[in-house]
């Protein structure tokens, strides 16, 4: 007790010289010339300060704070080049001349703290400690603090031009879902090739993390990839929970248009006959689903790196059955396209079930994460086999919910038979007794042939029904 006391008083006085100190930045520096092992509490309690949002903000005139004016506009350009292959409105950093930019007092005796060092080898030890504070501590600020930390930097060593540039181009995602959404969608139609205005046409993994970034690269800042942003702010995003409805309503739209754009692509070819035997104005159904698969896998994938296992839960255990239960979201497909559209939708949906689970729980025991998997996919079966039994009342288009259920199970049998053996013996025989009323036999017979002696009757009650 006595020790924690006077760690407190401690760091009381040492914030009483700091709140003295920042009316005065040279005051800072020399506390921490004189102080270095006080750097880590005036780094601490800078952070804190912005974050109680007490003081005025400071306004970068030049006179009683440095100015980021004289290459703000360029930041600017650069910012909105950066984030152009995503289609994101990026607010604009013009500064009236009137109003100069501000930043929050706190922030702002922090910044002038670090560009008061010159770049030599006795400063590098303190700008490695405080720097990346600095750059986390501005990133959470409203905009655009970090445009204009990032403008005073540069303006101090431009060789760290890109750098800042590119981490305040992030920023425009840190606050903004929309950002976020439309972040997303451009990772989805650049991946899947459905945007004639992205980078790569052919779509692919070129196409989602591109091939870097950097002035040095064309001779000018150039678009960055939407991948390689999503894996640099997907750790920022505050609330990450509304990701697997985005993720999920991505998923339908990108397969209405693989379907829609084959289509379209068959046409235009004017092909009477392929080597599939389809005629002219057919979707192609073999390339349509080899997509499908991918943009399950794509949305797999960021569900994945954005919650981890808690965003898979959710997804199985609320996601899916409110989807099915309530989904108006998506018009009615009508014409050649529609039963198309619908039942890969229902596979996309199984492969991004199955793909999120193996991602979250693996395919075996090995995973300290699979102690979870047989309860979540125990509600979620649960569910199925009530739909299946008609216990509940499904809203979604009946090929869609028949290709779910059917792929989702077949998924798991052929790819991850020891899920099934987990599982409880009574909700595997009334998910094989909903499958059989779908005639669904050999499907019904496999899930319960993995479940061994346990099962024996009702595989036997199968095969009698099936020979007679």
């Amino acid at each position: 007790m006595v020790g924690n006391a006077y760690l407190l008083i401690k760091f009381v006085n040492i914030s009483s010289i700091i709140v003295m100190s920042l009316l005065f930045v040279p005051g800072l520096k020399d506390l921490a010339d004189f102080l270095p092992a006080t750097l880590a509490t005036t780094v601490s309690y800078l952070s804190a300060e912005v974050t109680r949002g007490l003081w005025k903000p400071a306004f970068m005139n030049g006179t009683d704070w440095p100015s980021p004016a004289a290459n703000l506009s360029t930041v600017d350009q650069q910012i909105k080049k950066i984030l152009a292959a995503t289609g994101v409105d990026v607010p604009s950093l013009a500064i009236d001349g009137s109003v100069p930019a501000t930043l929050p007092l706190p922030l702002a005796a922090f910044l002038s703290l670090t560009i008061t060092y010159k770049l030599d080898k006795n400063t590098e030890r303190i700008l490695v400690l405080i720097g990346p504070s600095l750059i986390a501590l501005s990133a959470g600020c409203p905009w655009p603090c970090m445009p204009i930390v990032g403008s005073l930097w540069a303006q101090k060593v431009k060789r760290w031009s890109d750098f800042f540039v590119f981490s305040a181009s992030r920023t425009v995602f840190h606050h903004s879902r929309d950002a976020v959404v439309q972040l997303l969608k451009s990772c989805f139609a650049s991946t899947l090739g459905l945007d004639s205005a992205c980078l790569y046409k052919n779509g692919g993994v070129g196409a989602l993390l591109g091939h870097g970034f950097g002035s040095h690269i064309y001779g000018g800042m150039s678009p960055v990839a939407p991948g390689i942003l999503y894996l640099r702010v997907h750790r920022s995003i505050r609330d990450v929970i509304f990701l697997t409805e985005e993720i999920l309503s991505l998923l339908m739209l990108s397969v209405r248009e693989i379907v829609t754009g084959e289509l379209l692509k068959g046409k235009q070819e004017k092909i009477k006959k392929t080597k599939h035997g389809m005629r002219y104005g057919h979707v192609s159904l073999a390339a349509s689903m080899t997509r499908v698969k991918h943009a399950a896998l794509l949305g797999a994938s960021f569900l994945w790196i954005s919650g981890g296992s808690g965003l898979v839960q959710s997804l199985l255990t609320e996601t899916f059955p409110s989807w099915f239960l309530s989904t108006l979201d998506f018009e009615q497909e009508v014409g050649e396209s529609g039963v198309k559209v619908a039942m890969l939708r229902g596979y996309a949906l199984a492969c991004f079930a199955v793909l999120s689970g193996m991602f979250a729980w693996g395919i075996d025991s090995s995973s300290p994460t699979s102690r979870r998997r047989p309860k979540i996919l125990g509600i979620h079966l649960d569910f199925l086999a009530n739909a299946m039994n008609s216990k509940v009342s499904l809203r979604c288009d009946y090929a869609t919910w028949r290709a779910y259920m059917t792929g989702f199970i077949s998924l798991i049998v052929n790819c991850a038979p020891l899920w099934i053996e987990e599982l409880d013996v009574g909700v595997l025989k009334r998910v094989s007794k909903g499958l059989r009323q779908f005639d669904e036999e050999d499907l019904a017979l496999r899930l319960l042939e993995i479940k061994g002696t346990r099962a024996m009757g009702e595989v036997v009650e199968i095969i009698c029904q099936s020979r007679f």
